[in-house]
């Protein structure tokens, strides 16, 4: 009796101490997909976890963008931080400027030999977080750009054209007021829109030193004649409701949805929003073009975020981090995420995929964001940009322009403004640097 009861004991040892040798490593992956992108993140961590055995991606939302990123600096600093983050776009300088926080994605993938080609990304979508000699620092995941979106019954009615330029937006947009819409036009993420993307499809510096990309000892520009003109004349269009605001963010989506305007400049990405809540028929189109400030459009810079991988985590982490990145980055899974959400499809064969699978003739339009991104070689002015603190400055440029649509300050004196303060962060960041 002893001895069975002993060998039980032993054997249950024996199955303990196996269990915990093929025990699922977990790796943290923290990011800022709420609502139903939420769930698409869940399903793309469920899917990869479904193909093997040793690594579990657990999925965990922080927030918006900006408190992710600050949830991460946070238990960066407390030595509790995950594996993978998700970081906005405009936080790269603030990510690369963390020393000895990071582990840039191209190294992972070649210490933990993973295979990775460079060139299978779209060239607009991996230059932005590339350094200045070429190496990727973070794996792009959500990448958009903004365009005009439309209500094409409210312009077939109205008996107006969809728009192409500055001029023709004014026009649809007293036409739809005219036809009873409550007003023309609205458009949310208005930094990123109309002065970030503005000044890249007219090719105009945003800042010095390319737009930060050539060093952090940079100034803000965008206080230009084209700038200013062309948000003044927004302002002064609110008289008529041509124009109206609604909000940072993605606040004036409802104003499109639900029919009050008949035009919104936003992210590619609210395809999925707009495709469920839209009960009339709608489309997509290119930024409208300012022929008082270029002859051609040049092309606009993506949004969006990407997955940076954090250093400091328990070496066995990573192996499953890169095979997870990898896995993320393939066709497959690329071309279900930019069909179900609106992002752009980060790689090459997965924009091919998408295409020989129909999506684009069954959903005219839907490529739109591709086409606007790959319009022309970018520029220094056109590759996008690199401030420090510029989750600040958006901050500063969101406050700046509200003043402008109440009333209280001049397009001028509102960008002047913005540049003056958004330049003061810029040194303060600088110096922290150094």
């Amino acid at each position: 009796m002893k001895h069975s009861v002993m060998g039980s004991i032993v054997a249950g040892a024996a199955l303990s101490l196996a269990g915990a040798a093929f025990a699922q490593v977990e790796i943290q992956w923290w990011h800022a997909m709420g609502g139903v992108n939420g769930e698409r993140v869940d399903k793309i961590a469920a899917d990869f976890n479904a193909t093997q055995s040793d690594y579990r991606i657990v999925p965990v939302y922080k927030g918006n963008y900006t408190e992710t990123m600050t949830a991460a600096i946070a238990a960066f600093r407390a030595k509790e931080q995950p594996a993978i983050v998700q970081v906005f776009e405009v936080g790269t300088a603030t990510m690369m400027a963390a020393k000895g926080a990071v582990y840039p994605v191209e190294d992972l993938m070649a210490d933990t030999g993973q295979p990775f080609d460079k060139n299978a990304f779209l060239p607009a979508v991996i230059s932005y977080y590339q350094t200045p000699e070429g190496k990727l620092l973070s794996m792009p995941f959500n990448s958009s750009t903004p365009v005009l979106w439309y209500n094409k019954d409210a312009l077939d009615a109205a008996g107006a054209e969809v728009p192409t330029t500055w001029d023709e937006v004014r026009t649809a947009s007293e036409k739809l007021v005219a036809n009873g819409m409550k007003c023309g036009f609205s458009f949310g993420w208005q930094s990123w829109v109309m002065i970030e993307n503005y000044s890249a499809w007219h090719n105009l510096p945003i800042g010095t030193r390319e737009n930060g990309f050539a060093g952090f000892d940079t100034e803000l520009t965008f206080n230009n004649d084209a700038v200013e003109n062309r948000l003044q004349q927004i302002a002064d269009w609110q008289k008529d409701n041509l124009f109206v605001y609604g909000g940072r963010r993605g606040d004036s989506l409802p104003m499109f949805t639900g029919g009050e305007c008949g035009m919104w400049m936003n992210s590619s990405a609210y395809y999925g929003s707009i495709k469920s809540q839209a009960e009339f028929n709608f489309g997509q189109t290119m930024l409208p073009l300012d022929t008082a400030v270029a002859d051609k459009p040049q092309n606009s810079i993506i949004g969006g975020a990407t997955l940076w991988v954090l250093s400091g985590r328990p070496e066995e982490e990573y192996k499953g981090t890169a095979m997870f990145l990898n896995y993320l980055s393939s066709p497959e899974v690329q071309a279900w995420w930019h069909q179900e959400t609106g992002y752009v499809p980060i790689t090459t064969a997965a924009y091919e995929l998408s295409r020989e699978q129909g999506f684009y003739e069954s959903n005219p339009g839907t490529d739109t964001a591709i086409k606007q991104l790959s319009l022309n070689t970018p520029t220094p002015n056109s590759k996008g940009l690199r401030f420090g603190n510029f989750v600040q400055i958006r901050d500063i440029i969101n406050e700046e322009m509200e003043a402008l649509w109440a009333g209280d300050k001049t397009a001028k004196e509102a960008m002047d403004s913005a540049v003056e303060r958004g330049n003061a962060l810029l040194r303060k960041f600088e110096r922290s640097v150094k």
